[in-house]
């Protein structure tokens, strides 16, 4: 491996330059502050608020929503995005009438933070407040002590349903189960209890059978491995164990690099493979001994290696073994939007950064200097790209790539390996992907749903859909207004593929920060229907993932 970059923040990369009154404001259309809120008065009890437009009737069900919620305990505070205390909320529609509510995650962490008026856990970019109290030896015990309570059991990147349980995810395999209804945290589930992993991604995939998927690393005596749990669905109409006990195994294979494994936040699946794509931003396990030494955040045991190929792999669901590799240019990702084979090749789209500078972007003060910065932009820019990977490669052509409507290629090294080239779904920078998941999800589909992450546009924020056959897109956006993930509902005995409804979060920027609501749009036309607006005793901050749970019937 070549070309190690350090993900560590540098005060003197933040470029600066004068705007014509003399300060810098490179992004005047921009308000990161919305991220960087903290929830002062948590909503237990559901508020109704003001409606504009009309609710379909038909719609009825709760939309949960996670993510940072606050930045500070007591008087420190959090250095990075990633660390900001869980906060869930939840939008309940029932016959045209949205309330509101939001309650924080009650995790270990949280307590022992509110308990102790200081962050007592180092979290992914910040460093614990030092306990005078507690040796060295101490530090060293709990290194390997996997029940420790030295590492963060903040789950707050997103939420997923297991059966008729729906659980808060991070990426340390410790969730949370919820009270869809109340916010409450009802109990915690250590994975690692039932299958050996360290780390799990914080989007698995759920099956139409309820099954659950998802991407773990495990390590053995041969090395980390890359692997697939299954959590088969629970037998309703007997006293089985729950799906956690029976957990297990279904593919794996040995990291690309035993000793910097590849950073997973999501994977894909398609009829017959899984895939997991080895990006070179990388975990340096050997940083992280001494980062737990050193109490530091494991944000410092991030490598990335620039010159370094993408490696995607095909993993068999059948036999559990990897069956294809290929390569690409390097890239970084958080986000796949979908996958799905056809006419012998498997489509993979991705939501791709140049390098891993996005990590840096999520510093506090990095996002609190944004406007100072010319170059943040360039950091945060995430474009779509679609990726065409041959199945049955034939060597007499020079692009193996062999189906129609595509610029995607292919093409043999001579070492033999397959290097791909992608092409662009939308020049827009997007993030936070969504698709028509229930019916879609790794079948070839056209449309999918996102928000801008081009900062120095004024349409920051906006919502996006993409239309990947014809490359276009539609957009809409509000001043001042900051959407979240759009997530796409089916309409009842919907008869085509963007037959349904987005819903979105959204937050306002600037004074607003008492505001929070909920946007309806028509899917197919992209045009909104109606929304809902409230009012909320004390600050709101923007968040991240969500899932919508339909009224049952």
């Amino acid at each position: 491996m070549s070309s190690l970059q350090n993900l560590q923040p540098k005060q003197d990369s933040l470029g600066t330059g004068p705007s014509e009154n003399g300060t810098s404001n490179f992004y005047p259309d921009c308000d990161l502050s919305v991220w960087l809120r903290s929830c002062e008065h948590e909503i237990t009890e559901p508020i109704v608020g003001t409606t504009t437009g009309t609710i379909p009737s038909w719609l009825n069900g709760t939309l949960l929503r996670n993510g940072p919620g606050s930045f500070k305990v007591g008087d420190h505070h959090f250095q990075h995005l990633f660390d900001g205390s869980a906060l869930l909320h939840r939008f309940c529609i029932e016959n045209g009438t949205v309330t509101y509510q939001c309650r924080f995650l009650q995790s270990e962490v949280f307590k022992r933070n509110r308990a102790a008026n200081r962050i007592v856990v180092t979290e992914f970019g910040t460093k614990a407040v030092p306990d005078p109290c507690r040796s060295i030896f101490q530090r060293v015990a709990a290194i390997f002590n996997s029940k420790s309570q030295e590492f963060s059991d903040n789950s707050m990147i997103s939420v997923y349903p297991f059966g008729d349980e729906v659980y808060a995810f991070g990426e340390i395999p410790v969730i949370h189960r919820i009270n869809p209804e109340s916010l409450e945290t009802e109990d915690r589930v250590d994975v690692s209890n039932f299958v050996s992993i360290v780390h799990h991604t914080a989007h698995p995939h759920v099956m139409s059978d309820e099954s659950v998927y998802n991407l773990g690393l495990a390590t053995y005596s041969t090395g980390p491995y890359h692997i697939i749990v299954k959590f088969p669905p629970k037998d309703k109409g007997h006293c089985e164990p729950n799906m956690f006990e029976q957990a297990r195994i279904v593919a794996k294979i040995p990291a690309r690099w035993p000793m910097h494994p590849s950073y997973m936040h999501s994977f894909g699946m398609t009829e017959n493979y899984f895939i997991i794509v080895e990006q070179p931003l990388n975990i340096f396990v050997g940083s992280m001994l001494m980062t737990k030494l050193q109490d530091a955040p494991p944000i410092n045991s991030f490598r990335f290696y620039q010159n370094e190929n993408t490696q995607i792999n095909l993993i068999s669901r059948e036999t559990g073994k990897l069956v294809y590799k290929f390569y690409s240019e390097t890239f970084c990702f958080f986000h796949i939007i979908n996958q799905y084979e056809i006419l012998d090749h498997v489509v993979i789209d991705i939501c791709t950064y140049r390098d891993a500078t996005m990590l840096n972007s999520m510093y506090i003060n990095t996002m609190k200097n944004m406007q100072h910065n010319e170059n943040y932009a360039n950091m945060l820019r995430a474009k779509p790209v679609r990726f065409v990977l041959p199945l049955k490669p034939d060597k007499a052509r020079l692009n193996l790539v062999q189906m129609t409507g595509t610029t995607a290629e292919a093409h043999y090294l001579p070492n033999g390996e397959i290097f791909v080239t992608p092409e662009n779904l939308s020049n827009m920078g997007c993030e936070t992907p969504r698709i028509n998941y229930e019916e879609y999800l790794g079948k070839e589909y056209r449309f999918f749903y996102a928000i801008s992450s081009d900062v120095d546009t004024a349409d920051f924020g906006a919502l996006i859909k993409v239309d990947t056959v014809n490359k276009t897109s539609k957009t809409w956006s509000e001043v001042n207004c900051y959407p979240s993930e759009p997530i796409f509902v089916p309409r009842p005995d919907s008869q085509f593929e963007d037959d349904g409804i987005i819903l979105a979060a959204m937050v306002w920027g600037r004074d607003e920060t008492n505001r929070v609501g909920l946007l309806v749009f028509d899917a197919a036309t992209f045009k909104e229907l109606g929304r809902v607006e409230f009012e909320t005793p004390g600050p709101v901050p923007k968040c991240l993932h969500g899932w919508f749970l339909p009224q049952k019937t």
